[in-house]
């Protein structure tokens, strides 16, 4: 793909299908490349938009939304970057030459919805995963956590086939939090379904994401490459730090690639995907894939020689990647804490005194306790010096109201 100028007919034009703090800092990488960016999310101010060309307010899920803001922009990339997206109109813009999807329309729509990922992962490619069923109701999910005839059991974990980040997932511990947990699940979707997916628990020793890249080689076919393995720490199904590179035998990354590679190629397309998976000793299961950057990537901010939002942006676009690690590093999530509009930050050139770190402050209008509105990163001589710096750098910045910042 040639590049054009923006803002001109020669321009190269792609479209962000959500616009929070990963696609704002894809925006950023294609913008260095020359690239002409339009920005979309459901709601005015996401941090993409704030260094777009230009953005539009969308309800993504509208099918008919969707395609007349696409056939508006005529982008000849259309790039999600959220699973809550009418993925059956990309299909539709797809077949009919309108935009080229990233990766592709199919996956979006598989990936989408975890059902679909799942059972391409364990039915048709035969991948390792937990043990798992899905449910379309209160005793439907009883049931399939008890039935005698293998049932899943206690524990497991409760999420809903639509969702992101954690939302909705709950762990189950005992047949008194069934009922909690299906709650939990219906109303932390990103789409309304009364639909979950219950999971057997994996006795595991860590989990990892395990970047992976669809790009065009020297030879000018699409092959494959792997960033270092990330680490991660993750709540309630919510990542708070990461750090990379991840030590593991070489066995359990050997199989890990396999994995990758297996799920990414049948998926196809260009792009990067952060592929979760779980390890114990040698033993690895594929858990979920996402074909966008992941957040548990933001430490490769500070970590790789190309972020992966780098990578993103030239594997799209065509270009050669490089996916070496420059130098051991980590991320630390800076909460909310507060829920409020428009808010402030203390604390940030004590947090930037910490050796070798650095901040991202998203932008985001709105301000909830538990929502991600920054991330620290760190290098160090080894993962866990990093991720000491990073935790101490983002315990340091401290969000408040408007107008109470020093």
């Amino acid at each position: 793909m040639n590049i054009g100028t923006p803002l001109s007919p020669s321009a190269t034009r792609v479209m962000l299908l959500g616009s929070g703090e990963l696609g704002k800092e894809v925006i950023i990488a294609l913008q260095r490349l020359g690239v002409e960016v339009i920005a979309v999310d459901r709601y005015a101010n996401a941090p993409g938009m704030q260094v777009a060309h230009r953005s539009h307010v969308v309800t993504m899920t509208d099918g008919e939304a969707l395609r007349a803001v696409i056939e508006k922009e005529r982008p000849h990339l259309v790039v999600p970057e959220i699973e809550a997206i009418a993925t059956e109109m990309l299909l539709e813009i797809e077949r009919e030459g309108i935009a080229e999807v990233i990766p592709t329309a199919r996956a979006a729509r598989l990936t989408m919805n975890r059902e679909g990922i799942r059972c391409l992962a364990a039915e048709e490619l035969g991948l390792p995963t937990s043990p798992y069923e899905f449910a379309d109701s209160l005793a439907e999910l009883q049931a399939a956590i008890d039935n005698t005839a293998g049932g899943i059991g206690y524990p497991c974990v409760v999420k809903p086939v639509m969702s992101s980040s954690g939302k909705g997932q709950s762990l189950i511990k005992s047949p008194q939090d069934v009922e909690k947990a299906w709650d939990h699940a219906c109303a932390g979707g990103r789409v309304k379904q009364n639909r979950v997916i219950v999971e057997g628990f994996i006795d595991f020793d860590y989990e990892i994401t395990l970047l992976t890249v669809r790009a065009i080689g020297a030879a000018g076919t699409v092959e494959t490459y792997f960033c270092e393995p990330i680490g991660h720490v993750q709540i309630n199904g919510d990542y708070v730090e990461s750090w990379q590179p991840m030590a593991m035998t070489p066995r359990a990354l050997e199989k890990s690639r396999e994995i990758a590679a297996a799920v990414t190629g049948n998926l196809g397309g260009r792009g990067i995907f952060g592929v979760e998976l779980f390890i114990k000793g040698d033993q690895v299961w594929f858990s979920e894939v996402s074909p966008r950057p992941h957040d548990t990537g933001l430490v490769t901010l500070c970590s790789q020689r190309l972020s992966e939002f780098e990578l993103h942006a030239r594997a799209i676009l065509g270009l050669p990647v490089d996916v070496s690690l420059r130098m051991p590093g980590a991320s630390a999530v800076i909460y909310g804490g507060i829920q409020e509009t428009g808010i402030a930050f203390e604390g940030v050139a004590e947090a930037l005194a910490v050796p070798q770190s650095d901040l991202r402050l998203f932008g985001k209008p709105e301000s909830f306790v538990k929502r991600r509105m920054g991330v620290a990163v760190a290098n160090a001589p080894t993962t866990d010096e990093a991720r000491a710096r990073a935790k101490l750098a983002a315990s340091r910045v401290r969000p408040v109201k408007a107008g109470k910042a020093e």
